[in-house]
């Protein structure tokens, strides 16, 4: 192999340090990169051809390298120009322009891409980011219906792509921020509002347009709405039609690479299209018998099937996967066409950095990995022995759950022991069953009948396999290093070695299995403020056990904290609390309790409204060396049927947690009243950590419990640009005056306090930082108006 092909791994590392980058460079920089490599280039050309090979490998590895983060740099730094101006959040734009994608729908709201046109504030032209993301929670119930290529006149309320920064979650900035989405916000028509403005179907966005025709007219004729989610997913890619209880069902048996377009699907159907073109063009080239001279139909057949398969990969929203499985298969009909056989390596390396000049934030999508990965295992671990289909189809998929199993930890965090089964079940049904009558819907639409059928035998098969005991297995994530040697020890494992060499990845796997996070030391504790939004979510920890106070707020129907933040991370933790603690029954306070019951049911539950056990001053407990006591409220407060004599937040159980040295007082929506009422009672309370009652309102944070706690740390968990202005500045003012320390869930993301370091916080958004993540989010002036769509 030629030294120069270095070039391409070098290219894979330039993307991958360029988005390392906590900042972005001045653009001089990364021009300075392009110029370097391109010197590196012409010196590895120069010394490669006087065969002087290691010289020149290292040269191209580095030109590679430059090159890649040089021209990533670059286009990141000309998306971060068009970032919306800080003074345009929050204040009513009018908005010109055309929806973009076809609309998501979820149970409250619409919402939708839209690349803008013009936009005026107040009547005078101000300079958007040309792309937005849109929600309006009135759509449908307003009669409208909003449709790809449509030109609209909308008045909005922007804001800055922001999104929550917790241990292991999903980061919604970089996702935003890979998609050219310069500002999220929702659709204005109130009263004193300008009514939304149709101003014509504008032909724009015909692929999305063609999507979503197709995706409306499954939804219409499939009537249950699971199969019906699952078909959109096959044929236009919209997986934002499977409800979340579905993708955990997949998830949990390790069959949701099959309910999007995956590799196996385009090939499938380029392999279709490749079959039917080369029988048309030898039945048409008898009428034309110079066509067939001209192109025969091997090379028409095939460039056909590559051009078909590349057409479905764009109408199905062109994912990774899609998109690697159409390189690829480009590149192998070109080598055989000009009659050459490139290494599989060279083919695999060249389609990655094929996909990454596309779009190079895909590096860091667990999608990505996992369809680079699982195609070089295939073609890494294949057998040089002939087998019949079915031998060769359970040793594929033997080889792949092996060897992906670590990484499945690296990202989710578990390992789906019905795996192999549902696999075996459900490849050759979706692919060979499902796909194709879910395809050929489009033209003969009763077919979308039968493949609605047979999605829901295959649910009703996952069900079961997703009931098994050791169905699914939950992990902690490990650190990088760990995690890497544990992919390193699954791939060894199903390459074509001598077993001797194999079990030596056992020996790479077992640090990853056997690792377990850090806890406080004896008599130590610590509080994690979860970043939820606009709401209360808090891990305490001790040496040996875990207590969660309240779950996080509800987002929607169908969409709380519980589910898509609390319990995710709490298993990337590796933890099991051994009690909830539910303060009221608010919702940004309760909102996840159900996700949380049925992720741990064991668990001990403590609440004011009723919901497990009920929280009564009085009620103590010690877990290794470390004090909880509930303070409030008291058995007078309740009447005889065990409801609350006062109102919800005046109800709050408040907790407080030591070690005789260090105290941390959780109080949740608790009023000033009752608080002053707890500092006079007890004078000598104090508490080195306050989680700031109720999100920072004027209505708590109470000057004569400051006063008696004397902390010297507040966290706020409240959301960026809420709508009540949370914290108060009376309540910053306050906490200022006392020399307080205090931190904003928006400004810091997931916050730790830990009881052997009382005047730190940790900040997990300063530990993650990536140029794309917002630059720290300010404090919302009281009154501001968030966008409820998050």
């Amino acid at each position: 192999m030629h030294p120069l092909w270095a070039v391409l791994p070098g290219a894979v590392l330039g993307v991958a340090l360029q988005l390392l980058q906590a900042r972005l460079w001045p653009v001089a920089g990364y021009a300075g990169l392009l110029a370097a490599a391109l010197l590196l280039a012409g010196v590895a050309a120069r010394v490669g051809a006087r065969r002087r090979a290691g010289l020149a490998l290292g040269a191209a590895l580095l030109a590679g390298a430059l090159a890649a983060a040089g021209a990533t740099g670059l286009r990141a730094a000309r998306h971060q120009a068009q970032a919306l101006a800080t003074g345009l959040e929050g204040v009513n734009l009018v908005v010109t322009g055309q929806v973009a994608t076809m609309p998501q729908r979820g149970a409250d709201n619409d919402r939708f891409e839209f690349t803008v046109e013009s936009a005026t504030r107040d009547g005078q032209a101000v300079d958007l980011p040309p792309r937005l993301l849109i929600s309006d929670f009135r759509g449908r119930g307003a009669g409208r219906t909003w449709r790809a290529g449509d030109a609209w006149r909308l008045t909005v309320r922007l804001k800055r792509p922001h999104g929550a920064s917790n241990p292991q979650g999903f980061d919604r900035e970089r996702w935003l921020w890979e998609q050219g989405i310069g500002a999220t916000g929702y659709l204005r028509d109130g009263p004193r509002d300008t009514a939304p403005v149709f101003l014509g179907a504008s032909g724009g966005h015909p692929v999305e347009a063609a999507r979503q025709w197709v995706a409306d007219r499954i939804a219409a004729r499939v009537q249950d709405p699971r199969s019906a989610g699952v078909l959109a997913a096959l044929v236009v890619g919209d997986q934002a039609a499977i409800e979340r209880s579905d993708w955990t069902l997949f998830r949990d048996t390790g069959v949701a690479h099959l309910m999007s377009i995956s590799g196996l699907h385009v090939t499938v159907f380029a392999w279709l299209a490749t079959a039917c073109i080369g029988w048309g063009w030898r039945r048409w080239a008898h009428a034309w018998p110079g066509v067939l001279l001209a192109v025969p139909a091997p090379r028409a057949a095939a460039w056909g099937g590559v051009a078909a398969a590349a057409a479905y990969a764009l109408f199905s929203g062109w994912g990774v996967p899609a998109q690697r499985t159409v390189l690829m298969l480009a590149l192998v009909v070109g080598l055989r066409q000009g009659v050459r056989q490139w290494p599989w390596p060279l083919v695999w390396l060249l389609a990655m950095v094929a996909v990454l000049a596309l779009d190079p934030w895909a590096l860091v999508q667990p999608g990505f990995w996992l369809s680079f990965v699982a195609v070089g295992i295939l073609f890494a671990s294949g057998s040089r022995q002939k087998a019949g289909p079915v031998r060769r189809l359970l040793r594929e998929q033997a080889v792949v759950t092996v060897a992906l199993a670590p990484l499945g930890v690296l990202l989710f965090g578990q390992l789906s022991l019905a795996g192999l089964v549902a696999n075996l079940l459900a490849i050759p049904w979706v692919t060979g069953v499902v796909t194709p009558l879910a395809m050929l819907g489009v033209i003969v639409p009763p077919l979308w009948d039968l493949a609605a059928w047979a999605v829901q035998g295959l649910v009703a098969c996952l069900e079961w396999l997703g009931n098994w005991r050791w169905a699914t297995l939950f992990q902690p994530i490990p650190p990088l290093p760990l995690a890497l040697s544990g992919v390193a020890g699954g791939l060894l494992l199903v390459l074509r070695l001598p077993w001797s060499l194999r079990s030596a990845g056992l020996v790479l796997l077992a640090p990853m299995l056997a690792w377990s996070p850090a806890r406080p030391k004896m008599g130590e504790f610590e509080v994690l403020a979860v970043d939820v939004g606009q709401g209360s979510a808090v891990l305490v920890r001790t040496a040996g056990h875990s207590l969660l106070y309240d779950t996080g707020p509800r987002y929607g129907p169908g969409s709380d904290a519980g589910d898509r933040v609390v319990v995710p991370l709490l298993r990337a933790l590796g933890e099991t609390p051994d009690t909830v603690v539910v303060s009221h029954r608010d919702s940004d306070h309760s909102g996840g309790s159900a996700a949380v019951r049925a992720a741990w049911p064991q668990a001990r539950w403590l609440s004011s409204s009723g919901e497990g056990e009920r929280c009564l001053a009085g009620q103590r407990w010690r877990w290794d060396g470390v004090d909880f006591e509930l303070l409030h409220p008291s058995p007078e407060h309740f009447d005889a049927a065990g409801q609350g004599r006062l109102p919800s937040n005046a109800m709050s159980c408040v907790l407080r947690v030591g070690n005789g040295r260090r105290w941390a007082w959780l109080s949740g929506d608790l009023d000033a009243e009752r608080e002053t009422r707890l500092a006079l009672a007890q004078p000598q309370l104090r508490a080195d950590l306050l989680l700031a009652p109720h999100h920072g309102s004027a209505s708590s944070s109470s000057p004569v419990l400051l006063n008696t706690l004397r902390p010297s740390v507040a966290l706020v968990q409240s959301g960026y640009r809420n709508q009540f202005g949370h914290p108060a500045p009376v309540v910053r003012d306050r906490y200022n005056a006392r020399g307080m320390r205090w931190v904003t869930s928006p400004q810091c993301g997931a916050a730790l306090w830990r009881s052997d370091e009382p005047l730190s916080v940790h900040c997990h958004r300063d530990a993650v930082r990536r140029y794309w993540h917002h630059p720290g989010a300010p404090v919302a002036d009281e009154g501001d108006e968030a966008d409820p769509g998050g």
